[in-house]
């Protein structure tokens, strides 16, 4: 027979078949909402090893005769050894600011030339005094996201007196190939593309640092919504600038959300039978925060980690993974979680607790 402490009681079965009802309909409700969208597209698995040949950190790895996943391994693992050259570019000069929108020239060259050009949504908040604040925050935005969105949080950041960038991501909205309808080409079964589009979300993001301190904002911080959360953790982890840090929805593995999460169920179609999930977390090694924990924690940070108890696309074993590690490295953090799902986060009530706990944080700490 189970024990249980003197004083402690099981939970009143009234409760449990509440909790398995409230779950049950979360559930439900994360099912609707991820599969409204029916243009998702299952891709052929590719190894895209062209991707990644002109990487600084290649040096004396070459292809010579090895496999595909024996290459991008070997050039994943020399890219973590040396992450500050991996994640390092050449600032740009050409920003340009015209009607709210910043646009310049990323740092890395794809063949496609809408995606070559970075586009911001600029924010400015103004003491009542008139001048500005020195305070801003970048804001990273979810996987297929679009133009109008995450704006009215941009707006909050505004009123309460903190400036907000909001960055489109590689391959979405104006950023788009005319091929496209969704975001595909940013998380895709082609190992080596994806690689590149992370190393440039993470580089363009660097680069709106570059233009946020030309102006004048000594206190960056950075906020990244699920996988925008993953290139906020890798920019902040190479860049001390973004002292303060908000990741909603996290994660330690790039692959194993790939792998296991409910948006990304075609994508796993290709990925099986091609690639092994070890083989996955080898050849996607240099955009895993878990592979940059140490380097994060040696800057003077202050994060807070938000995911959701009923997640089906950040596994929330996952999301207590990273945080347990991050917490074992002695940073000093804060950690929210909440009753919903991914998607349900994005509904009310939740969007307003969210909402509530990223613009208090900000406000505190930056």
């Amino acid at each position: 027979m189970q024990r249980f402490a003197a004083g402690c009681r099981l939970p009143d079965p009234s409760f449990r078949m509440f909790h398995r009802a409230y779950s049950q309909w979360i559930e439900d409700r994360e099912n609707r909402l991820c599969f409204r969208t029916n243009n998702r597209v299952v891709r052929p698995f590719e190894w895209g090893s062209e991707w990644v040949s002109q990487w600084p950190t290649n040096g004396i790895v070459h292809l010579n005769g090895q496999g595909d996943r024996e290459y991008l391994s070997a050039i994943n693992r020399r890219a973590v050894e040396d992450s500050d050259a991996f994640f390092g570019y050449e600032a740009p000069h050409d920003f340009k600011l015209n009607d709210g929108r910043l646009t310049f020239r990323s740092a890395v060259e794809t063949p496609h030339a809408e995606n070559n050009t970075v586009h911001g949504q600029w924010f400015p908040a103004r003491r009542k005094d008139g001048a500005h604040p020195r305070r801003a925050v970048l804001v990273l935005p979810h996987w297929n996201s679009h133009a109008s969105q995450h704006l009215a949080l941009c707006r909050g950041f505004q009123r309460f007196g903190i400036s907000a960038l909001r960055l489109s991501l590689p391959y979405h909205d104006w950023r788009m190939p005319p091929e496209l309808t969704r975001a595909d080409y940013a998380v895709s079964s082609n190992i080596g593309r994806t690689l590149q589009a992370t190393r440039q979300a993470v580089i363009d993001s660097r680069s709106c640092v570059d233009w946020l301190e030309s102006e004048g904002y000594e206190r960056i911080g950075i906020l990244g919504t699920s996988l925008g959360s993953c290139y906020a953790f890798l920019a902040s982890a190479h860049d001390a600038r973004l002292r303060v840090n908000v990741f909603n929805h996290c994660s330690a593995f790039f692959a194993d959300v790939v792998w296991t999460g409910l948006s990304t169920v075609h994508i796993k179609q290709s990925l099986e039978g091609a690639i092994t999930l070890e083989d996955l977390r080898d050849c996607w090694r240099a955009i895993s925060p878990v592979h940059y924990l140490k380097k994060y924690a040696e800057l003077p940070k202050k994060p807070h980690f938000i995911y959701t108890k009923y997640d089906t696309t950040f596994l929330p074993e996952f999301s207590e993974y990273i945080v347990n590690e991050i917490r074992g490295h002695g940073v000093d953090m804060n950690v929210s979680v909440l009753p919903c799902g991914h998607y349900t986060l994005g509904e009310s009530p939740f969007k307003f607790i969210v909402g509530y706990k990223i613009v208090s944080h900000f406000l505190r700490h930056l």
